[in-house]
């Protein structure tokens, strides 16, 4: 089986790769057991992604569903989620889009109360929404600018988390992943509210994993690096204006700080998103895992 788009097909690469290893069902159900391994399975799980309309998290919406799960999507509107529906329903899983605009407290608990209505309950949540922010020097950062970064970037995963959390320990267990960004650590020029968002879900992540572990429910972010895509075009372009370079001399740069000489797929992402939701990660929680190509090591 092979997915509708050059994207999806790197989703499907990485994930065999993780398949092999960790004993993730295969997209046609089968199993691949490896010896004693603790089996990896995401089979009649629900998932729910924010923000998975497109990029890294339409990516980790169908790779979730490459291992299993059935797949709850919020974007903006509804019928952007439904694109990725489909895609999710094309693998033989149940998809649910959903509209939520994380901008609108009113709309997260209806959101999930949809969710929970359809599927029944809620496995794993991931909190992929977030906006990018002005890139400017933070003196010149209006407060309506830094407003929107805060009320998307670390209230929203708050706002997600209060409503499924409950329903996670009414079960016994459940995962939080937050994805959040190496900017949040190894801070870019005029980046200030966007890098300040970023390392607020940290504390946010691990303060969860502290109060939800007795309830068997664990909390993880995710860093990524620098993901290709027309994010990445933005904050390179964005860079060299900063810093007086070319932009290709500015996507240069960056390519030779990274120790494996590659930028971060959303694939990357998506895979290490799909291990840590995995009782294959049973032991990982309240943990900043980076997928850099070596770009953050701490």
């Amino acid at each position: 089986m092979t997915f509708a788009s050059p994207q999806c097909s790197n989703t499907y690469s990485v994930m065999s790769a993780v398949i092999a290893h960790l004993s993730i069902p295969t997209r046609e159900g089968q199993s691949m057991t490896d010896g004693g391994r603790t089996e990896a399975s995401l089979q009649g799980r629900t998932v729910v992604v924010t923000g998975a309309a497109r990029g890294i998290g339409r990516e980790i919406a169908l790779a979730m569903a490459g291992a299993g799960a059935d797949v709850a999507v919020t974007a903006r509107s509804r019928e952007e989620a439904q694109r990725t529906v489909g895609e999710i329903e094309s693998l033989g899983r149940r998809g649910l889009a959903v509209a939520l605009d994380l901008a609108d407290r009113a709309q997260v608990a209806p959101a999930f109360e949809a969710v929970v209505e359809v599927f029944g309950g809620i496995d794993v949540l991931v909190c992929n929404s977030g906006v990018g922010g002005p890139s400017a020097p933070l003196w010149d950062v209006t407060d309506e600018s830094w407003d929107e970064v805060v009320d998307v970037n670390v209230t929203g995963p708050f706002l997600c988390v209060r409503a499924a959390v409950p329903h996670m320990i009414a079960a016994g267990h459940g995962v939080v992943l937050v994805i959040g960004s190496m900017t949040g650590k190894r801070p870019l020029l005029h980046r200030a509210p966007y890098a300040a968002s970023k390392l607020a879900v940290v504390g946010l992540c691990r303060t969860l994993a502290l109060d939800l572990g007795a309830h068997g429910v664990r909390a993880n972010v995710i860093s990524p690096g620098l993901v290709g895509g027309e994010r990445l075009d933005w904050v390179v372009e964005n860079q060299a204006a900063a810093r007086g370079l070319e932009v290709d001399e500015m996507r240069e740069a960056m390519l030779a700080d990274t120790p494996l000489k590659r930028f971060t797929t959303a694939g990357d992402v998506a895979a290490t998103a799909v291990f840590l939701a995995s009782d294959g990660a049973a032991a990982i929680t309240g943990e900043d895992v980076n997928v850099s190509s070596g770009l953050v090591m701490y």
